[in-house]
């Protein structure tokens, strides 16, 4: 021991008991402040970890109606759903605790309803006037429920096409028809020969009657 001190001097390190219950104990020369840091560093992560499982309870009548047990029943999937335990109990009032079979009918219900998500953890049983059962989320169908999905890079619904890509290529524009060709028009007589003609037929002697 007065050695492993000197040593822990030296590197002006700390001499921490780590395993006292061995024989003999186990020490180690460390920075006891760093030490005590990714302790709670670990303890921390670990409670992260650590599931708060919280036992819920339902409480049902052996007369209850049937839109009562489906509500009842319906909020009983939502708490395993959730990761939770569910506490189920069936209230007896006066004489019906002669009458168990109808507790465990009710119970034997509720159980094959919630079936595909849940187990019997305790099953049903008499505790005074009342009747207990226990159901528990089954872990093997909760996780594939709560895992998300992962698409991939390629698919189309992640990644629409932009509207570059879907815009189509601007087309060249198809060429014009060729204007129909002129028809051609009569021509006219030029001012000076219509002048001409006017002039010859005015200076013509009139014909003499024989």
């Amino acid at each position: 021991m007065p050695e492993a001190l000197s040593l822990a001097r030296e590197a002006e390190l700390d001499l921490v008991e780590i395993a006292p219950q061995a024989n003999p104990p186990v020490c180690k020369i460390l920075d006891y402040g760093k030490y005590r840091y990714e302790l709670a560093q670990r303890e921390k992560e670990s409670r992260k970890k650590s599931t708060n499982v919280v036992i819920k309870e339902m409480k049902y009548r052996p007369k209850i109606g049937g839109g009562d047990f489906d509500t009842k029943t319906r909020k009983v999937g939502e708490f395993l759903a959730d990761g939770h335990k569910v506490k189920v109990t069936i209230m007896f009032r006066g004489r019906e605790v002669a009458h168990p079979e109808l507790g465990m009918k009710i119970l034997e219900r509720i159980a094959e309803t919630c079936g595909p998500s849940a187990k019997v953890e305790a099953t049903p049983k008499l505790d005074g006037r009342n009747m207990v059962m226990v159901l528990a989320p089954d872990k093997k169908l909760v996780p594939i429920k709560a895992a998300r999905h992962d698409p991939s890079p390629d698919d189309p619904a992640v990644h629409p096409p932009s509207s570059a890509d879907s815009t189509p290529a601007p087309q060249a524009p198809a060429p014009l028809p060729a204007p129909p060709a002129a028809a051609p028009q009569p021509s006219l007589p030029t001012p000076a020969a219509a002048v001409a003609t006017v002039t010859e037929g005015a200076l013509a002697p009139p014909a003499q009657a024989s």
